[in-house]
């Protein structure tokens, strides 16, 4: 075989080949591309918040109630928020400082649990637009600063109607704190439902001008109980009222949270605030972008304010009043501020058949007919 004929073979076989290996391709299938990896979705930062408390969360009073609060949040919503909380903040300067770190801290959301912080909260949040302020109590809102409260006179006068009951003396003694119209108001509202079961009831009041001071609040008490009262209300924060009374055999109240393991004996029942109900709906509104300002004041209605652990020796017939009460706040058919009710000067506060609106509620500056005195200031 020539050269140029073993060329034409091996040129041949190639292109063979070729050939070959394309109709075994043409038989067969091809593979699909394999599928781009999916991005794992990205998980949303918890919304984090803050609470700034003004007295201790152990008080058994005001703060622990609010901190149940905090907690009630934690319980609905799990990882979906971070929150925080700073204790024993006052009602000065210090008020501000806080409040601004915890905003420069990236909290979102941010509540303010005492009159005494409005202006201070104010001003942080005109520097922190992109944050939301909540502020209990008070009266002042912004584009994102709203106020919420409860309505603690409801409270105030559940327990009046027990005291007014249970006084042997008919001299009832009220441990004030702060004398704005909301503590003016829960004095005057326990002293209405005392008179709705005994007219002829009196009531003393000692101002200690502090939220919580256990030790200042057990003076007044004692002055009290000294000057013939034998069942005690308190509008301050600790349980030292309670205890007082335990001490000097003599009935008193539990405030903001039940406090009958302070003083068992002594203890007639506990008006208390729940705040979860508010701050589950407040974050809820937040994490949803619905949140938006304006003012709330919820009470029995909304499950914000109840009288719980009445004490056994307290009346069958009082419970059943109470039970009454409470039923007739959840719907609209009993009205505490219902004319007429007079001041402790004989001046007309409410005229006859007058229910009062919140804007008068929240402005009282004077005692009604029954309470010795008058309020400081004023």
């Amino acid at each position: 075989m020539t050269d140029l004929q073993k060329r034409s073979l091996l040129k041949f076989a190639a292109i063979s080949a070729v050939a070959a290996a394309a109709l075994v391709g043409c038989g067969k299938k091809e593979e699909p591309p394999a599928p781009a990896p999916v991005a794992a979705p990205v998980k949303a930062e918890p919304l984090k918040i803050a609470f700034a408390y003004v007295g201790p969360v152990g008080d058994g009073g005001w703060t622990f109630a609010h901190d149940n609060g905090r907690k009630a949040v934690e319980a609905a919503y799990g990882d979906k928020v971070v929150t925080s909380f700073v204790e024993k903040v006052p009602e000065s300067a210090d008020a501000e400082r806080v409040l601004r770190d915890m905003a420069s801290q990236g909290n979102k959301l941010i509540f303010g649990t005492t009159f005494g912080y409005m202006e201070p909260m104010l001003k942080v949040a005109a520097d922190f637009k992109d944050v939301k302020f909540e502020h209990a109590t008070g009266y002042k809102t912004a584009d994102n600063m709203r106020t919420y409260d409860s309505r603690t006179y409801e409270g105030a006068y559940l327990a009046g109607v027990i005291a007014g009951k249970m006084s042997k003396t008919g001299t009832l003694g009220v441990v004030g704190s702060v004398p704005i119209p909301e503590v003016v108001r829960n004095i005057n509202s326990f002293t209405l439902g005392a008179q709705s079961v005994n007219p002829k009831v009196k009531t003393k009041v000692v101002w200690v001008n502090e939220w919580f001071n256990p030790p200042k609040e057990t003076e007044a008490a004692t002055a009290l109980i000294n000057g013939g009262a034998d069942v005690l209300f308190q509008n301050t924060d600790s349980s030292a009222v309670l205890q007082t009374a335990e001490k000097m055999g003599k009935r008193a109240f539990g405030w903001d949270s039940d406090m009958t393991a302070y003083g068992p004996k002594a203890h007639l029942g506990s008006a208390i605030i729940n705040w979860g109900p508010y701050y589950v709906k407040a974050v809820g509104e937040a994490l949803e972008g619905k949140w938006a300002t304006g003012q709330a004041w919820w009470g029995v209605k909304e499950g914000a304010i109840d009288m719980v652990s009445i004490a056994a020796d307290v009346p069958e017939a009082t419970k059943k009043r109470i039970d009454e009460v409470k039923a007739g706040l959840k719907d609209g058919s009993f009205a505490i501020w219902k004319g007429p009710i007079m001041d402790n000067t004989g001046k007309v506060l409410i005229a006859k058949d007058v229910v009062a609106d919140d804007k008068f509620l929240g402005g009282l500056k004077s005692y009604v007919k029954g309470v010795e005195g008058k309020v400081p200031g004023n």
